[in-house]
């Protein structure tokens, strides 16, 4: 069900899946999801075959697909040049105002929000990570990087963050997000009005670990089958009792894309189908398993 909320004198919007399992007062996980340039939530939940409506569906949690402004979220890339950036959209509000929206009217646990962007939503991911950590418990990071500390640009940064656990999901042919970091093609920063240079997804994980106080080494091992015999998965956890983990899942040969169910256009690269990210999600996280 569409929604509209006033945040900042702009009309903002959100699509809401609920689950059906006639619980209405029992506490809910809530998972925000954040599209990609020149998306909405509802062509990203087409994009992604609805994977995400399990986690409302089969595990009792609310599932809010946002909708950017004009297509875009303002992210924490100093160089981005679309609406959203250039009017300084207060994205970061209109999650805040999400959240306590749903709080107040569908039983949502304040302390079990979580957040899963996709590119540019990745982008603005990390942005709430750095900027309101305490709103989320946890976040998942697919096809973005952690821009350089150079192009990082936080409006107001939290000087004291909570860890939290992370999420991160990303393939090593991205045509778009280079996995080894740098600079975006000329083609893609033209496209999608962006710039600036990127840590390597391997320094996104890292800089994150040491975020949560890990110091442990990590750990690689393979996942799954070979899905469509020209990706293949890896997991690395940065792990270590008592402090929240860091996850990345490193799809060899895969695109700007998200795994699951629905290959993306050929023109994005390649898509796992062999592991879900909904599903990774619901494991990392626990999904419909928290104790109350």
């Amino acid at each position: 069900m569409q929604h509209t909320i006033d945040v900042d004198g702009r009309s903002r919007s959100f699509t809401l899946v609920e689950p059906e399992d006639g619980r209405p007062d029992e506490p809910r996980d809530l998972i925000l999801v954040l599209h990609g340039s020149k998306q909405d939530g509802a062509g990203h939940r087409r994009f992604t075959g609805g994977a995400f409506d399990a986690l409302a569906v089969r595990d009792g949690a609310l599932v809010a697909y946002l909708d950017g402004y004009r297509g875009n979220w303002n992210d924490a890339r100093r160089e981005s040049r679309f609406p959203a950036r250039v009017e300084g959209v207060d994205d970061v509000g209109f999650v805040r105002a999400v959240v306590d929206l749903l709080v107040g009217t569908r039983q949502v646990d304040r302390r079990r929000v979580f957040a899963v962007g996709y590119s540019n939503g990745g982008q603005m991911v990390l942005r709430l990570v750095h900027e309101a950590p305490a709103v989320l418990a946890g976040a998942a990071v697919v096809a973005a990087t952690l821009p350089d500390p150079d192009t990082l640009v936080l409006t107001a940064p939290d000087p004291d963050p909570a860890p939290i656990p992370v999420l991160l999901v990303h393939g090593t042919s991205d045509p778009i997000v280079p996995y080894g970091g740098g600079t975006m093609s000329w083609w893609a920063r033209a496209l999608f009005k962006v710039g600036g240079t990127a840590l390597s997804m391997p320094d996104t994980a890292r800089h994150f670990a040491v975020r949560n106080g890990v110091t442990a080494a990590p750990t690689t091992t393979a996942v799954g089958a070979t899905g469509t015999a020209r990706t293949r998965v890896e997991r690395t956890d940065y792990r270590q009792p008592g402090l929240p983990p860091v996850v990345l899942y490193t799809v060899r040969g895969g695109g700007h894309t998200v795994p699951g169910p629905t290959r993306a256009p050929r023109v994005l690269g390649r898509t796992a189908t062999d592991v879900s990210t909904a599903e990774l999600i619901r494991e990392t996280f626990g999904i419909g398993r928290a104790p109350r």
